[in-house]
């Protein structure tokens, strides 16, 4: 067994590598992540390149960067993971993990795609609990992660750059999801019991783009 893990960079993607590790140790054999090609960025999350790769390190985790042209059509996507899949199958890989929460379509979808490919799929923390409770224990687990995309749509942007922590919990207004699963914010895992250390950052500007608010994480050894 070999498992590639579907990394977003976020808490759930953290979380589901903490729970795997406990599942299926020694198991784990790299993680999976889509960058948009012209901004060097993890897809929607915005997170820089020098961040995942300082995340991959914390993990002593192989890192698989697939980039994706931007604008990406849906048909471009789908050959580009094709292909990228095959390549994986090759290298060994027998599962591929996500960690979707509770959206029916966006877990039929990944089955879709993925069926025959030669990976099986695994949700490890689909539906375990209410996402309340859920993130309840994700922030007493030592769990730390900074919101970096915010949809202004379904949440204020001042909450962009904020901790992902009780404080924020109680104050994100009824409907919004506590972990975000309805595409309300995106995060940056930094801290937790999954990483061998915690991850430094600093906060830097936070931009309006494509009908999102970003906040820009970097590391305190850049200068960007």
């Amino acid at each position: 067994m070999k498992i590639l893990i579907s990394w977003s960079t976020g808490k759930d993607s953290a979380w589901m590598l903490h729970t795997l590790k406990q599942q299926h140790p020694g198991a784990i054999g790299g993680l999976l992540t889509t960058t948009n090609e012209a901004f060097d960025r993890v897809a929607m999350h915005a997170v820089r390149r020098e961040l995942l790769r300082a995340q991959a390190d914390a993990v002593a985790l192989p890192l698989h960067v697939v980039p994706l042209p931007w604008p990406c059509s849906n048909q471009q996507y789908e050959t580009i993971m094709k292909t990228a899949v095959e390549g994986f199958v090759k290298d060994g890989f027998t599962h591929v993990a996500f960690g979707d929460l509770f959206l029916e379509d966006v877990r039929r979808y990944r089955e879709e795609r993925l069926t025959g490919s030669g990976l099986e799929l695994l949700f490890p923390i689909w539906k375990t609990k209410s996402t309340a409770a859920l993130a309840d224990e994700m922030i007493a687990s030592g769990l730390r992660a900074t919101l970096t995309c915010v949809n202004p749509k379904q949440l204020d942007r001042a909450f962009a750059g904020r901790t992902f922590d009780q404080s924020l919990i109680a104050d994100l207004p009824a409907g919004v999801d506590p972990c975000g699963e309805n595409g309300e914010f995106h995060s940056f895992a930094h801290a937790g019991p999954m990483f061998n250390h915690a991850i430094a950052i600093r906060a830097g500007e936070i931009v309006d783009r494509d009908g999102f608010v970003f906040a820009d994480l970097v590391s305190p050894k850049s200068g960007g």
